[in-house]
Order: C-alpha cells, then structure tokens, then sequence
C-alpha cells in the first residue's frame, strides 16, 4: 500500500498556523480540531515547520514557569511564538512511498506526524494512527483472501 492510497481515503485537507502565532493560539486549533500537529507557514507562505502536542509541553515543561502557581489574569496568554517552539527540520514523505518504509521513517525519527509533499507542495500529512490502521486493514484484507483460498482449495480436493 501506498500513502497516496491512505490521502485518498483520508482525504488530503491539512490544518496550519503561521509562525509568528502564538503557542496559545496553536493549542486552541489542535483542541478545536482535536489533531496533534500542525503544519507551520512562514510570511509568504512557504512551509516552514511543524508544531506537535510534544513540542507544545516541552516548551511548557521549561520556559512556562508561571504554570507553578495560580494563573492570574497576566498569565492567560502564553507570549511563546509558535516559530520559537516548531521543528524546523522536517521529515518528509512523498505519495509514492510504501506504508512499510514510512513506518520505518516515523520509528527511525520518533515522530507521529509526517507531512506528504509532492514536488515542493504539500498535499497531506500521515499520522502514525492512519499508519496503524491502514496496516491493519492491509492485514486483515490478507488474511481473509488466504482463508478463502484454502477453504476453496479444501473443496475441491
């Protein structure tokens, strides 16, 4: 299987941010979208990174002191831009890539959401849950082809 077929069943709409939003913005979106990621655009809108939950509490965990204490009305807002936080260095796939190398990618990099470009344009992003399932309905369509087989083959012999 291909991720071109997992975009096609998927469908290839992707959620982003500009980079010089705030953290508190991008929580807001992934929340609103109940998503994990978000693909990350510069001013002339040229892809510029990507923003994840993990990114999000890693930031938290070392720069948002005030989460310590009880939040007053000055620290609502976190001031944390979304390009101070993102990966800048993309992992990429493209839509020709096989669901197999690409699990091997995301495992390699320990990442759970890869963007899919298509000569320079982004065209969708794979997670590792649509990874896991169209794996398992690989399998399953698999085993149900060999269960036929045998069963066809045990009837006529």
């Amino acid at each position: 299987m291909k991720i071109k077929d997992i975009l096609q069943e998927k469908g290839t709409a992707v959620i982003t941010i500009g980079a010089d939003e705030s953290i508190h913005a991008a929580i807001v979106k992934l929340n609103h979208h109940g998503i994990g990621a978000l693909i990350v655009k510069g001013q002339e809108g040229q892809i510029a990174g990507i923003i994840t939950e993990r990114d999000i509490l890693q930031c938290c965990g070392e720069t948002c002191n005030h989460l310590r204490e009880a939040p007053t009305r000055d620290h609502v807002l976190c001031e944390v831009l979304v390009k101070d936080v993102m990966t800048k260095d993309l992992v990429i796939g493209v839509p020709g890539d096989d669901l197999n190398y690409v699990m091997g990618v995301m495992t390699k990099h320990t990442i759970r959401h890869l963007p899919i470009l298509n000569e320079g344009s982004l065209v969708g992003i794979i997670s590792i849950s649509d990874l896991v399932n169209a794996h398992l309905e690989e399998n399953v369509i698999q085993s149900r082809t060999l269960k036929e087989y045998i069963h066809r083959w045990g009837h006529t012999n």
